[in-house]
């Protein structure tokens, strides 16, 4: 398997702020032997550990990510507004998170956030990051909605492995899994049926669902095949009793 059955979302986003070093310590904390988080760029091309555009939900600032520089970034507070014992967490560097999960020997789910640029702009950084800095690739894979930018990382790295993330599955959902590479579809628990559970399972790709924070909605997915979940809150969720 890829990833594991239960992975936690942006670390473990419902017990410490999301994307952060504290988030994937919880996750660690609690057992959970893999995360998932977003990668981004600043506007002075450094690589840090965020999810949306804006840094106004998860820190004490304001802006566009890409506008805003690595030092400035820095300088926010992401973990007040989650609780105040997590006052003065930092947004991390994509190298500082994957030292981190590598120390505590988890595997990865490393999402490319675009958020308006190019693929070049933020996959080849990314793709570099990765070359100097993890060392399994059996224990990562690459996931992004941009279908341009998985081409590009298979293109630059094609050791790694590649997630190809979807929000309604498309018809034609093979065709663009084959043609980044891909060995694992990721879709939302929302939009997912049986039926599309046991064509990508005929096609030969894991599946990975997100995100399931209800303990029945997990029994669902996993009777049907599905290989994992992502979660933001994993540590309630058991997996099937032959991965356990």
């Amino acid at each position: 398997m890829l990833l594991e059955s239960v992975i936690g979302h942006r670390g473990c986003a419902a017990l410490a702020p999301e994307n952060t070093l504290a988030g994937i310590r919880k996750a660690h904390e609690l057992g959970i032997s893999a995360v998932e988080i977003d990668v981004v760029l600043t506007a002075d091309g450094q690589l840090v550990i965020h999810h949306d555009r804006t840094v106004k939900r998860c820190t004490d600032g304001r802006g566009e990510v890409l506008s805003l520089t690595l030092e400035q970034l820095q300088q926010l507070d992401a973990g007040s507004w989650f609780a105040p014992e997590y006052a003065g967490e930092k947004i991390p560097t994509l190298k500082d998170a994957l030292l981190l999960i590598q120390q505590l020997r988890l595997k990865l789910n490393l999402e490319i956030k675009m958020h308006r640029h190019a693929p070049e702009q933020l996959v080849e950084p990314v793709i570099g990051q990765l070359q100097q800095c993890w060392s399994d690739t059996r224990n990562l894979v690459i996931s992004s909605f941009d279908h341009q930018a998985l081409k590009l990382c298979h293109q630059l790295a094609p050791e790694y492995n590649i997630g190809h993330l979807f929000e309604t599955l498309p018809s034609d959902w093979e065709a663009m899994a084959a043609a980044v590479h891909a060995r694992s579809i990721h879709v939302c628990h929302k939009k997912h049926k049986t039926a599309q559970a046991e064509a990508i399972k005929k096609a030969g790709y894991e599946l990975y669902v997100y995100t399931v924070n209800h303990t029945d909605n997990a029994d669902h997915f996993f009777n049907i095949g599905v290989d994992g979940l992502f979660s933001d809150e994993p540590h309630l969720i058991s997996p099937p009793a032959e991965t356990k």
